[in-house]
């Protein structure tokens, strides 16, 4: 079949090896201190060790090649989603919140719409139980704050995972994200962003994990503006 795979120009590579940790697939490996695609099956085509190769060694080439062996992705997804990330701190210990929203609310207070923890998505397991057949919320950490209406509008009935696409180190967010959609019922997405251009890569890489894991889920995008109101 005709598709994109890397292509790694030897005489350039420099063996930094940026791009093996890049690589979400393990298609790539230092060989003699040079960078090698170990089998083009293993390579998605989605090009994330582009941007990290600092002499422009790596380009996607179209080409007559093999298919990406999705079966292989499906298992790596699996062994890492069992993996355990729990370091003992209460931070990331995976957690359902239980609660009876009804009647909470006061004229003082209202209930908090949060159903689990951790929420950060680097914190968060692809395999927690809250995930499962849930709505996801994929909100950039700032709208929290700038959206008054953020728990009632947003976070309510909705399992949520929040990221900074511009302070966070993203690498690893779309296998994250990937996992999540492979391993879990997700039903709708709702993905919150803020209007300055650098929160539009939130939506980036949920696109780029829902190729990945080659799901079509019905995704909804709201931007809020810096005045708190909605714009999309």
């Amino acid at each position: 079949m005709k598709r994109k795979v890397i292509q790694i120009d030897g005489e350039k590579c420099i063996g930094c090896g940026l791009c093996t940790n890049a690589c979400m697939q393990g298609a790539i490996k230092l060989v003699d201190g040079k960078a090698k695609l170990v089998s083009e099956s293993y390579c998605d085509g989605l090009g994330m060790c582009l941007p990290q190769c600092p002499v422009d060694a790596i380009q996607l080439v179209e080409k007559e090649t093999e298919e990406f062996d999705q079966t292989r992705f499906n298992i790596k997804l699996k062994s890492t989603s069992q993996g355990s990330t729990s370091c003992g701190c209460p931070s990331v210990q995976t957690k359902v919140i239980e609660k009876d929203f009804a009647g909470q609310a006061t004229a003082e207070s209202q209930p908090s719409y949060l159903k689990q923890w951790p929420i950060q998505l680097h914190l968060v397991s692809p395999s927690a139980p809250y995930f499962q057949n849930a709505n996801l919320l994929l909100s950039a950490d700032c709208v929290m704050a700038a959206y008054g209406d953020f728990q009632e509008k947003l976070l309510k009935n909705r399992a949520v995972a929040i990221a900074c696409p511009k302070l966070d180190n993203t690498q690893g967010y779309v296998e994250k994200l990937a996992q999540i959609l492979s391993l879990n019922n997700i039903k709708t997405i709702v993905v919150a962003r803020m209007e300055v251009p650098c929160c539009g890569g939130i939506i980036n890489l949920l696109k780029q994990a829902l190729r990945l894991a080659g799901k079509d889920i019905p995704v909804r995008e709201v931007v809020i503006g810096i005045d708190g109101q909605v714009r999309l």
